[in-house]
């Protein structure tokens, strides 16, 4: 029988703690920074894509994961939403044009001050939580 793991509970939501999570892990996605990414996850962190039958178990392996995506010099843009009270973001591609692309959406299950598991869905779902599918260029960047 498997022992159940004992977590802390996650902050409250828009407390000043599930912001300053939030606010490090944009900063973390967003500049394709693995270091501070993984310093926001649990040892036992999870990361599925619902329905695609791929998952990540543990730090090391999400660890590998996330590099190998962000080495391809992709970057996001992460547009806050909450998802069945949950802390949410449209993830959207920065294309050469400036128009970015929605990429999916990531569903983050917090424990403490620790993301303890990330769900990805696909770009279907972004209207269902009033995003757009694109979003246009931004010349700020």
């Amino acid at each position: 029988m498997a022992r159940a793991i004992s977590r802390e509970p996650p902050p409250a939501a828009d407390s000043p703690a599930e912001q300053a999570l939030a606010a490090k892990f944009t900063r973390a996605y967003e500049s394709g920074d693995i270091d501070a990414l993984v310093a926001l996850l649990t040892d036992d962190v999870y990361v599925s894509m619902p329905p695609v039958p791929l998952e990540w178990l543990g730090r090391d392996d999400v660890t590998r994961f996330y590099a190998s995506i962000m080495r391809q010099g992709r970057t996001y843009d992460l547009v806050p939403t909450r998802a069945n009270g949950q802390l949410a973001f449209g993830t959207y591609l920065r294309a050469p044009t400036g128009v970015r692309h929605g990429a999916g959406l990531l569903v983050l299950a917090l424990t403490g001050g620790r993301i303890c598991a990330l769900t990805r869905f696909d770009t279907s779902v972004l209207p269902w939580f009033g995003l757009p599918r694109s979003l246009p260029g931004d010349q700020t960047r």
